[in-house]
Parts: C-alpha cells; sequence; structure tokens
C-alpha cells in the first residue's frame, strides 16, 4: 500500500509534472525500441535477450556519433542532426532485424516478452519514484550541481566540440564530460528544458541502473536449477543492493553520535535504542575513514549530484552484462571477437571519457575475463585430445600471445575511440604517490611518475574496513565456504555464474585494498587518497553488490546451508539471524538519507531545478532567464568571481555563457596550477572597479567580453564598482531593479 505520505502528493507530481516525465520516458523508450535488434544479437542467451540495455547502448551509440560529428565539423549539435543520427541507426538495427528474422521471432517467446515488460514497468515505476523524490528538493544548488549544470548549459549551446569551459573563457571543458553531453543530447531530444531534465536525468540514472542490475542478477542466476519466482526474486535482491543498500556504518543508529571528524567503534560508544536514531548524520556512511571519501550509488541518489561516477553506473552495468554474456558462451560457442572487441573498446572509452578510473578499473576486469575465456578455450581443447590433461601441461607462451594480442586489439579501439576526446583534454592526475614511502625513497621524493612524499602515511584501520565492507564479506565468506564444501564432497561442480562472481570479488578486493598503499596525486593536500579511493571502492561496491544479491540468492536456494559443518542447527540458526541483521542495518541507510535529504518528503516542490533563484536572487532570476531566451550562441559574460562551493558564477551556469573565471579551485584542479586561473581574479575586479576606461577596454577585448552583467553578489564582492563607465562602452539591454546586462559596443 502506498504511504500517506506518498498518496499525498502523487496526485500533485501528475498534474504538475507527469507530462514532462512521461515524455522523458518516451524518449529512451523509442531509443530502446530502435536498438533492441542489435541488443538481442548481444544478448541472445540472455533470458530478456539484454532489453533494458538497448537503451544504454542508444543512448551512448547515439551521443558518441553526434559528438564525432561535431568533433570533426561535419553537422552541428542540433535536434535535426540528433535525428538523422537516429534514423542511420534504425536503419542499421532494420537490416540486422531482416536478416535475422525467423530467429529473431523464435527468440522472443512468451517468458521473454514477460521479462521484458517486467522490466519496463520496472523501469517507469523507479523513474516515477525518483521522480517524485526528487520534487521534494530539486534545486540545482549545493555540492557540485552548479558544475554539473554549467557543463549541460554550455554543451546545450555549442555547435561544435569540444564544449567551452564556462569558467575559463576561451578554454574548452578540461573534465569528463561525456555524461554531460548525453544529458544534453537526450534534453534536445525530449524538447525539454535543462532545468527540468537535470532531476529527470538523475532519476533515469537510477532507474537505468536498478533495472540493469535486475537483469544481471536474474541472468545469473539463471544458470542455477531454482525456480522462475526465485529467479525474479534473486534480480529484485541484486537490484535494491546495488541501488538502495548502504554500509553498517548505519549500527551508529543506536549509539550516542562521535564527533563528526573522529568516529570511534560503536562499542565504545553509549548504546540507547530509546533514542534511536540518536541524530544519525547520513553522510557518515561515506567520510568515515579519515580524510578519504567512501560514497556508493544510494548516496549519490540523495544528494544529487549530476557527477561522472553518478552518470557513468549504465555504462558501468553494461559492460558488466556484455561480460557476462560472454561467459555464458558454452565451450563449443565461437565468440564473435570482431563483435565484441570493437563494443567493449567502445565503452572502455565511453566510461573513460564519463569517469576515467573507471576505464581502467573495468579494463581490468575484462582481462581477467578473456584470460579466463582463453584459458577455458585452451583447456576443452587439450581435453578432446587427451583426457589426462592438466593444467601445468598447457603451452603458457600460447596463452600469453592470445590475451596480449585481445589486449592490444582492445587498447588501440579504446585509443581510437576516445582520441577525438583526449586530443583537447589534460589530465590533472600529477603522480602515483607511495604510502608510507620509506625514508631513503623520501630522500629521493620521484622516480619517473612515482611520487614518495615524506608524511604521507594514512592507512584505514580495519575496524573500520570491517563497518564499511563487512555486510559484503560476510556473504563473500560463506560462500567461498559453501563452494569449497561442496568440492570436497564431490558433488558439485562451478557452474559459469558461480567463476564470474569470484572475478568480481577478487577484483573488488583489489580495489579496496590498493588505496591503502599507493594514491594518484592531485591538488588536494590533507586528502591526498580520497579521489583514489573514492573512484576505486565506488565499482567495488556495485560489484559486490551484484555479487552480494547471487550469493544470497544462491544460499537461501540451499537454505540448509550454514558454515559450521555437521554442528548443532542452533549454529545455522544464528548464521541466517547474523545474515539477516546484515541486510536490515544496511537497508535502513536510505530510509534516514532520503528523509533528512529531501525534508522527510512533506513538500512537493515539482521538477524545476532553478526556481530557487527565484527567491533567493529574484532578479538575477528574471535576467537569467531572458538570458536564455533571448541571447543565442556562447557570447562572453562577466560576472564576479568566488569560490568553489559559493554562489558566483550562477549567471554562467544557469546560461551556459562563458564568462572569464568562475569557481577558482575547480579551475586550479582542472589547469593543474593555481598560477593558471588566479591572475584573472584581479582582472576581473579592475574590469569592475577600474575607473581607468582604457584599462577596462583592454581587459574586456583580452577576454572577448561583449556582457556585463550586474547584480547583487556583484555589488557585494566589489564595493567600488564603477557603473557608469559600462554605459559609454556600451548599453543595457537588461534591467530588473538592481540586475542589469550591459551589451558592450
Amino acid at each position: 500500500m502506498l504511504s500517506k505520505v506518498f498518496q499525498k502528493y502523487l496526485n500533485n507530481m501528475f498534474s504538475s509534472d507527469l507530462a514532462s516525465v512521461m515524455q522523458w520516458w518516451l524518449t529512451i523508450f523509442l531509443i530502446g525500441i530502435v536498438f533492441v535488434p542489435i541488443t538481442s544479437l548481444i544478448f541472445s542467451n540472455f533470458l530478456d535477450k539484454g532489453y533494458i540495455f538497448a537503451k544504454i547502448i542508444g543512448i551512448a551509440s547515439i551521443s558518441y556519433v553526434i559528438f564525432i560529428l561535431g568533433f570533426l565539423k561535419i553537422l552541428p549539435f542540433t535536434q535535426t542532426t540528433i535525428f538523422i543520427v537516429i534514423a542511420l541507426f534504425a536503419g542499421i538495427n532494420i537490416l540486422i532485424f531482416r536478416q535475422k528474422l525467423k530467429s529473431a521471432i523464435k527468440q522472443f517467446n512468451n517468458g521473454t516478452i514477460k521479462i521484458i515488460l517486467f522490466e519496463e514497468i520496472l523501469f517507469l515505476g523507479v523513474l516515477l519514484l525518483w521522480s517524485f523524490i526528487h520534487g521534494h528538493a530539486p534545486d540545482i544548488h549545493g555540492l557540485e550541481k552548479y558544475m554539473d549544470f554549467g557543463f549541460i548549459n554550455s554543451i546545450l549551446r555549442t555547435d561544435y566540440f569540444p564544449p567551452k569551459d564556462m569558467w575559463f573563457t576561451p578554454f574548452p571543458i578540461n573534465y569528463y564530460y561525456f555524461g554531460h553531453l548525453v544529458t544534453a543530447v537526450l534534453t534536445k531530444l525530449s524538447f525539454l528544458p535543462s532545468n527540468i531534465t537535470f532531476n529527470l536525468m538523475l532519476s533515469t540514472i537510477s532507474a537505468l541502473s536498478f533495472t540493469a542490475s535486475f537483469s544481471i542478477g536474474a541472468n545469473l542466476l539463471s544458470k542455477l536449477d531454482i525456480k522462475r519466482y526465485i529467479l525474479y526474486a534473486g534480480g529484485i535482491l541484486t537490484a535494491l543492493i546495488l541501488n538502495f543498500a548502504g554500509n553498517l556504518h548505519a549500527i551508529y543508529l543506536f549509539f550516542k553520535p562521535y564527533q563528526n571528524e573522529n568516529p570511534l567503534p560503536f562499542w565504545q560508544l553509549i548504546f540507547s535504542s530509546q533514542t534511536f536514531p540518536n541524530s544519525y548524520w547520513y553522510p557518515n556512511a561515506t567520510r568515515f575513514i579519515h580524510n578519504t571519501i567512501h560514497e556508493f550509488p544510494i548516496y549519490s541518489s540523495v544528494v544529487s549530484d549530476l557527477h561522472g561516477h553518478f552518470l557513468d553506473i549504465p555504462f558501468v552495468l553494461l559492460t558488466i552484462a556484455i561480460l557476462v554474456s560472454l561467459f555464458f558462451k558454452s565451450k563449443l560457442e565461437i565468440v564473435n571477437w570482431k563483435l565484441v572487441i570493437p563494443l567493449i573498446s567502445f565503452l572502455l572509452a565511453a566510461m573513460y571519457m564519463t569517469n576515467a578510473w573507471d576505464g581502467i578499473i573495468y579494463l581490468i576486469l575484462t582481462i581477467f575475463i578473456f584470460g579466463y575465456l582463453i584459458l577455458r578455450k585452451m583447456l576443452y581443447s587439450k581435453d578432446l585430445k587427451s583426457q589426462n590433461s592438466k593444467l601445468l601441461n598447457l603451452p603458457i607462451s600460447s596463452f600469453i600471445s592470445h590475451l596480449s594480442f585481445l589486449i592490444l586489439i582492445l587498447g588501440v579501439g579504446f585509443v581510437i575511440f576516445s582520441l577525438p576526446f583526449n586530443l583537447n583534454f589534460k589530465p590533472f592526475a600529477s603522480g602515483i604517490g607511495l604510502l608510507c614511502a620509506p625514508k631513503f625513497l623520501t630522500d629521493i621524493g620521484s622516480f619517473g611518475p612515482f611520487l614518495f612524499e615524506a608524511n604521507h602515511c594514512q592507512r584505514s584501520p580495519i575496524w573500520q574496513l570491517g563497518i564499511l565492507y563487512g555486510f559484503f564479506y560476510f556473504w563473500v565468506i560463506s560462500f567461498i565456504v559453501f563452494i569449497f564444501r561442496k568440492l570436497n564432497a564431490r558433488r558439485y561442480s562451478l557452474n559459469a555464474s558461480d567463476i564470474f562472481i569470484l572475478i568480481l570479488i577478487l577484483l573488488s578486493t583489489l580495489l579496496i585494498i590498493i588505496p591503502e598503499f599507493i594514491y594518484v596525486k592531485d591538488i588536494y593536500p590533507a586528502h591526498y587518497r580520497a579521489n583514489t579511493m573514492f573512484k576505486l571502492v565506488y565499482e567495488a561496491f556495485i560489484m559486490l553488490s551484484i555479487s552480494s544479491g547471487y550469493i544470497i540468492t544462491r544460499l537461501i536456494s540451499n537454505f540448509k546451508f550454514h558454515p559450521f559443518g555437521k554442528l548443532r542447527t542452533n549454529f545455522k540458526f544464528v548464521y541466517w539471524i547474523i545474515g539477516l541483521l546484515t541486510l536490515t542495518l544496511v537497508f535502513l541507510y536510505p530510509y534516514f538519507a532520503i528523509n533528512s535529504y529531501f525534508g522527510n518528503l512533506r513538500n512537493y516542490s515539482g521538477l524545476d531545478g532553478t526556481k530557487y533563484l527565484k527567491s533567493s536572487y529574484p532578479n538575477d532570476y528574471e535576467a537569467i532567464l531572458w538570458i536564455n531566451k533571448n541571447i543565442k550562441e556562447q557570447p562572453v559574460i562577466l560576472e564576479a568571481q568566488g569560490d568553489s562551493y559559493t554562489d558566483y558564477g550562477r549567471v554562467s551556469t544557469n546560461t551556459g555563457l562563458p564568462t572569464v573565471l568562475g569557481w577558482t579551485v575547480h579551475e586550479w584542479l582542472w589547469r593543474g596550477s593555481y598560477d593558471i586561473p588566479s591572475p584573472r581574479i584581479t582582472e576581473i575586479q579592475t574590469m569592475y572597479e577600474s575607473k581607468n576606461l582604457e584599462e577596462t577596454k583592454n581587459l574586456l577585448k583580452k577576454y572577448d567580453v561583449s556582457l556585463i552583467f550586474i547584480g547583487s553578489l556583484e555589488k557585494q564582492k566589489y564595493p567600488n564598482l564603477n557603473e557608469e563607465k559600462f554605459k559609454s562602452l556600451g548599453k543595457i539591454i537588461f534591467q530588473k531593479e538592481e540586475s542589469k546586462i550591459f551589451e558592450i559596443n
């Protein structure tokens, strides 16, 4: 039954935003339908024929082709171009469908149709749910939202790529913006404004992530001898863990709060169920280990940053699904490497252009999978010749050469697909640091890309790692014991799904361990391993979520299992109680996080992410609306410069017009040195305050400024603002009380 809160605001949402949500859903639905033929070939061995992944493949492919057409200056980024590209892909898919018509019809039996309908309903349901949730705090304001929204608006205004950096004219964006480009493509295709689609894209990522993880979970379980309803339940459990589970930090709900910067073991705190939830602050679960970040998908969904690590989740799950499909090939089937290699190369490039670390992480996963497939083929080939063949007799050189060749082809494809992006991108990492380097290395300082910095010795206490990942490893250890006992009793052999899960566990464990030994150097002095840990363990969480959904369903279907062998039944009871408690704890997190961020879902405000400006800066809001309606292309607009995470940069962010300098620390990170953006700080002040007309004109010309914005923040930042000189340099084209826009002659 729907909660009273949901019932109260459901009609409100439907009356104000339902049309936009359905228009957006229809856009994505049609993209998916276009790409069903080629997707059904890739996922011919999936229960659902990869239906839900057709949406992701379609979105990625259309966006990339538009990017290439714009990069090569062949066609501008317009709605017409998007429709041309879709028509091209539709033609290709129709040809595929006609050639494979008989086999395609046979594939889509009643069971396939049912699961496809279920997935589409699931997708729409999650899209509506998260649209409803985001409607309670839609403001594109705070954290990284200004940055993400600014990228999207700048891309929407551009004709050709790369897009302009709205905070550092005249340079292009030096960040991983492919996910923002995808958002811009869907925005133009849906005919909806970006202030609405920002929140719809957040909801879409959650919906795609939920249904994609359901499909992966269900298809992994399909290799087991279990009933269909258990398979569906396991898929739902996988989706719930990946998209809604937190970590065991939720145990602090029952204890007296610790100081945010000084977490203590919960057993050292005062237990108090009477004051539950004890002022629980949900972000602490992502900042538990000192000076680090260890987020997970539900946190990203809640805080509503349209950032690369969140935008990339659908591409990540698509890549995992393709690798699962490869794994399901029988020993007699020949993998179509001509199709698989380019596709995975493309996805690795798409992930890299969206969230660079993911390209590297899933390249490693792909190498693991390819290595296993080659090894399996070699073992099978030798078994055909001799039933007594041993692993030790395999030609290692042949294995290495085959794997190296595939990695080489994969790498070449990745380089080709990512080349247009890389030609205008400069990485802002400056080396790989070794944690707790010995003195003889710190005396050297560096060697090639490796850094040996003194006083860089942060390590994570084991008990804190246990709080963060104890839920997953309770089930991982159970699974390993389960397999060991079965194999030891010679009553069982590993199936493809078991082996795939073990590979996910292995890579996830490595990703958790790596930040304890090395870090990638950036500009943050005290938080030097924060980004490294963040990007690695985020993907570990995703892979361990898939693993846990599979393992829990696997063990429940063998309910007699407990890791204590032939010991008393009481131990089995205790084991399953502990497992249920850990599952309950991780699912407590979204309840408190969602209610905290979205105001207990009491006041539905709609999906317009810029409405807050109407109350915070009403005159500036009117000016921004006027700019978006009347100013075409991307002329440079001068506005006040300010620090990151402030309201400075509001005009460039909300319009996509480039300004001289926006959030300084962000530009410092993207440009690699504070010396690059810092001179502009005083130059902007000079342009606003100088009484020397010639000096002002020279600076305006230097940065090709054609519009001057004056509002409340400009007058606050520059108390000696000389407004009269702008009247002699141009004319007022907009005025609403204190907010004005000058156009320079």
